[in-house]
């Protein structure tokens, strides 16, 4: 980015398809110093690119407001300390007002309260804040208001849509009943002979059409008003057409006593209300899409132990400057990024690195902020606090790569740009042709068929035909243990052409366990274990802990040391039974001056299998050695070889050493390996294989794969994983079995060939039917089965998917 360009992120909300993410696409590009801008209709979420010197964020918001959509904002108050007149306030707000980001900004004297709007993805909480204490006043977030103002608009809409449906099926079915009726072979069902009133039908339909419909009538205005066609704009036309027309009936049965069965009210009832339950799966889903980022934010510590002016006192985390120094005890998290001053411990970095194994780290080490102090007091100088440490840039790479992914364009949505003007064109065409040649001064004929046109035309099976295979495909994958997030997904996987591994928790179990003992004279295994179970029983330390469940397994009985004391980066002392042992690395055993050449050629060996081997020395002798690894899964090695079997590149990736990973490689068939990779670095390795061309699967199980499973063209998640890798990802593999990867590959194929069958009939049964309709050969009543048949079709068509077998 120049130093010229800035990025703006908004929110938007009111979006119900591609066209619409498209529309608002075109708008903000047509903004003076807009310089790029894409949509992202999954996130409802817009990512521009501006010239500062140009434009700004205000008036992108009200072009997306003047386009017919909103911008979401999120509202905070604050506690304002400092002020003593009029003055101070106008200068706050003056101040507040001007900052990038905000919306509005009151401030109010008597209260002593801020109130602020503003964009949260521009600025957050804390910025506000600096700005006040820029202006030479204090500032403090009432926190018990207004916290989660910017994730409740998706719940909303979720409740919104629910209500919606529920009315609407409530009052649509007398009408479905009655429908039932009509036809001869179903006579002999009963109707309440009031449900074929046709006042009754329109006290029961305008509901529907005018309060449920108002957000297609609404949707189709804007899409029109920008020059363009949308499924709004589809089924506003369809749903009309029946309605308007039922409606003319009904006012020509004015004097007769027969009942009109041809009315058509249920078929503009029941399709809005099958839209409305599509458009409630699409809120839930979209209501998900936030989840991975506030699952990251949650790993956060909350407060801190700080030493300032050789007082120790907690603060929150927002307070915690450069330079502080944090105290931190066994078991907290650390809660920033900085550097250690005073003591050792070992750091459990797998939520951030995903390896298990805990890094032993000293006076002068760095530490990462949300990384667990295992077992030693610390002191760290804090070196980046807030958005500048680890775990924000992690957050912030999750979230721009999520923001990134262009939505999928609908083949509906595309097509409907050019088949709503020529549905409208032809059924134009139709009356006057109708009206002024074949039956001339006869509206009511010429209007009839018209209106066959328009049903004939209306997408029923067109609406129908991706969601219900995408509904009955993710359904019959979720029973195998593979839940796709979205359609989207479903769509993109089968076009996957390589397939990157993490090996920690992915290829591996993720859980280091003791794999081998070696012995010497003249202790026996037994007795030997026994002695090393009972020394490594009181370390908090994984690998400690894995040697005695291994041991434990055995069934072998341990006992209580008489004295233990750990010794961080070098390994344990205790005494045992009267002896004196150690276990550990062979700095330990240099430091108690213990001969332990012979063996080291074997702990070499075990080293380059992956394994961590430990020394052990008992009464100042050598006396043998441990090993543990982190061991393969049983089904890894032939899931890498059926994935090879599809034509699929296999690469695995690893924060772990060279070494360790090429072992593991080796042993489950996989050629290309990456190691040695830190958290971003695995997203930048994704992005090189899409810069080949390729379209990337990212496979993952910790806070680590997170941007790489955003940046991915398709991010699959373990299962067995963090909840923050899951959420990040497109697909969940809740198994944790890699044969899962193939499976959802091969799902997504059979789901999109079975969507291009549905597209196929649905735009046939229209093809067909409409010059059919023109020539009145159709009347509404035949359009309306012809359009219900071909929706049926659809959708047991799309009902073939859930008796797959995997």
């Amino acid at each position: 980015m120049s130093q010229q360009e800035k990025e703006a992120t908004l929110q938007i909300s009111g979006m119900t398809c591609a066209a619409c993410a498209v529309r608002i696409e075109k708008g903000l590009k047509k903004v003076e110093g807009v310089q790029e801008a894409t949509v992202n209709l999954a996130l409802e979420r817009s990512s521009i690119k501006y010239d500062p010197a140009v434009t700004n964020p205000a008036a992108l918001e009200k072009k997306v407001k003047d386009l017919g959509y909103d911008v979401v904002m999120e509202k905070a108050e604050f506690d304002i300390r400092g002020m003593t007149c009029a003055a101070c306030s106008a200068r706050i707000e003056k101040g507040l007002n001007k900052l990038e980001g905000v919306s509005n900004a009151s401030v109010n004297l008597a209260l002593e309260k801020a109130a602020v709007e503003f964009n949260p993805t521009v600025l957050s909480k804390q910025d506000i804040i600096k700005k006040v204490e820029k202006l030479g006043y204090g500032a403090m977030v009432k926190e018990e208001e207004n916290q989660q103002e910017a994730a409740d608009h998706r719940q909303l809409e979720i409740e919104k849509q629910t209500g919606k449906f529920i009315f609407s099926a409530i009052l649509s079915l007398p009408l479905l009943w009655a429908m039932v009726g009509h036809f001869s072979f179903t006579r002999f069902i009963f109707v309440p002979d009031m449900f074929m009133n046709p006042w009754v039908q329109l006290a029961l339909a305008t509901p529907v059409q005018f309060i449920i419909g108002k957000q297609f009538y609404v949707g189709a205005y804007k899409a029109l008003k920008n020059e363009s066609a949308n499924m709004d704009v589809l089924v506003a036309l369809g749903t009309s057409a029946a309605y308007f027309y039922s409606l003319y009936l009904s006012f020509a049965s004015i004097g007769s006593n027969a009942h009109m069965v041809e009315l058509y009210y249920e078929t503009s009832a029941i399709l809005i209300t099958l839209i409305i339950l599509g458009k409630l799966f699409e809120a839930k889903a979209k209501g998900r899409s936030s989840e991975a980022i506030k699952k990251l934010m949650g790993l956060q510590a909350k407060t801190a132990i700080i030493e300032r002016n050789g007082i120790e006192q907690e603060v929150s985390l927002e307070e915690v400057a450069v330079g502080d120094i944090i105290h931190v005890k066994p078991g907290e998290k650390i809660p920033v990024d900085g550097l250690i001053v005073e003591g050792q411990s070992a750091i459990d970095e797998s939520m951030l690195t995903g390896e298990s194994v805990p890094v032993d780290k000293k006076s002068g080490d760095e530490v990462i902020g949300s990384t667990i102090n295992k077992n030693g007091f610390l002191k760290i100088e804090a070196t980046k606090v807030g958005r500048d440490t680890a775990l924000a840039q992690i957050i912030k790479v999750v979230e721009e790569a999520q923001g990134s992914k262009a939505p999928i364009q609908r083949l509906a949505d595309q097509i409907s740009g050019v088949f709503v003007p020529i549905v409208v064109g032809i059924a134009i065409i139709t009356f006057l042709v109708w009206y002024l040649m074949v039956v001339p001064g006869d509206f009511a004929e010429a209007l009839e068929k018209m209106i066959a046109v328009l049903v004939i035309a209306c997408p029923c099976a067109l609406g129908l035909a991706t969601p219900t295979s995408i509904m009955a495909g993710s359904g019959r994958s979720a029973e195998y243990g593979i839940l796709f997030k979205g359609g989207e997904h479903l769509e993109m996987t089968h076009r996957i052409q390589a397939v990157i591994l993490d090996k920690t928790g992915t290829v591996t179990n993720g859980k280091p366990v003791l794999t081998d003992v070696d012995v010497n004279d003249p202790y026996k295994e037994e007795e030997f274990l026994a002695l090393v179970g009972s020394a490594e029983k009181q370390s908090e330390h994984p690998l400690a802990e894995a040697i005695v469940s291994g041991i434990r397994e055995k069934g072998i009985l341990l006992q209580e040391a008489n004295s233990f004391e750990a010794i961080p980066g070098f390994g344990i002392k205790a005494i045992v039974n009267d002896k004196e042992m150690l276990v550990g690395t062979r700095k330990l055993m240099k430091k108690h001056q213990i001969e332990v050449s012979d063996a080291l050629d074997k702990m070499d060996a075990l080293e380059r299998e992956g394994k961590t081997a430990m020394l052990v020395a008992i009464e100042g002798q050598y006396a043998g050695m441990v090993a543990v690894a982190d061991t393969i899964k049983e089904t890894s090695k032939a899931a890498v070889k059926r994935l090879k079997s599809m034509g699929l590149d296999v690469i695995m990736i690893t924060g772990d050493n060279q070494q360790t990973a090429n072992a593991i490689a080796a042993e489950v068939g996989i050629d290309h390996v990456i190691a040695e990779v830190l958290p971003e670095g695995k997203a930048d390795e994704v992005k090189k294989l899409q810069a080949e061309g390729k379209k990337v699967a990212m496979v993952g199980d910790g806070i680590n794969d997170a941007p790489a499973l955003a940046v991915a063209d398709i991010g699959m998640a373990i299962g067995t994983g963090t909840d923050v890798a899951m959420e990040a990802a497109d697909i969940t593999l809740i198994r944790g079995d890699l044969n899962s990867i193939a499976d959802a590959i091969f799902m997504s194929k059979l789901t999109i060939r079975n969507i291009r069958q549905n597209l196929f009939w649905a735009f046939a049964y229209n093809s067909l039917g409409i010059p059919v309709a023109a020539l009145g050969f159709l009347a509404p009543w035949l359009a309306g089965a012809a359009m219900a048949f071909s929706s049926v079709s659809v959708v047991l068509n799309a009902l073939r998917l859930q008796k797959v077998k995997l």
